[in-house]
């Protein structure tokens, strides 16, 4: 996972000022995980973008379904979770057209955001993103969720910067064989639950509304590219 993504005129953060937080999760939709995200969520009046992989919808489109109807929104994370800068240029264009009309056909919406798989993008993949009608979305927090870590260090970044328009990366599944690749083991010992329920509670300290990305660009707050 990059941990110091390099952005191509993505978005990374809201302009700041902003009273809003943006939580998006990546590598679901997982049964059992994202579905108690989604009660976790509604409990604290979040909203949340999910960039889902096809390898996962395709198993599981009610709980795609079910995201959407709890009033989260959904975002290209890939066909599967290969890393774009490791297929040819040419490559780029079907998978993005095709992902987008795969994914606006199961979910019913148009999708508007993606986001690279590893959060690692180059020219070609960025412009035919872009050409697939598709805004690239990175971030600029992480809680390092799919390292193995404590919860008090998953929270570290969060906790020691200032929230204030961030875009947050979480994950509410881990890529594996079934997307295409092999990250070795998934985190061991994680509660991706109660990892979100502490990321909630630090930004209702903040006094600050976790919302998803959409939200955030329709109640005006200009998102800011790098």
């Amino acid at each position: 996972m990059s941990t110091a993504p390099t952005p191509c005129s993505s978005v990374v953060s809201l302009r700041r000022p902003s009273p809003s937080f943006v939580l998006t999760y990546d590598d679901g939709p997982t049964p059992g995980v994202t579905d108690r995200l989604l009660t976790v969520l509604a409990e604290a009046g979040a909203t949340a973008t999910f960039f889902v992989l096809l390898t996962r919808v395709r198993q599981c489109p009610g709980l795609l379904g079910e995201t959407l109807a709890a009033g989260h929104e959904v975002g290209l994370h890939g066909l599967d979770h290969q890393r774009l800068t490791s297929l040819p240029p040419d490559a780029h264009a079907a998978r993005f057209r095709d992902g987008r009309a795969e994914l606006e056909d199961l979910a019913g919406v148009a999708v508007r955001w993606s986001r690279p798989p590893y959060g690692d993008q180059d020219l070609a993949s960025w412009q035919a993103a872009r050409d697939a009608g598709l805004a690239p979305v990175l971030w600029n927090l992480t809680c390092l969720d799919w390292e193995t870590h404590t919860q008090e260090e998953n929270l570290a970044e969060l906790r020691a910067a200032d929230p204030q328009g961030a875009v947050l990366l979480l994950h509410d599944g881990f890529a594996d064989a079934r997307d295409g690749v092999d990250d070795g083991p998934p985190p061991r010992g994680l509660d991706r639950v109660a990892l979100t329920r502490a990321v909630l509670d630090r930004v209702s300290e903040a006094g600050l509304a976790p919302v998803s990305l959409g939200r955030a660009v329709v109640h005006e707050q200009t998102v800011e590219a790098g």
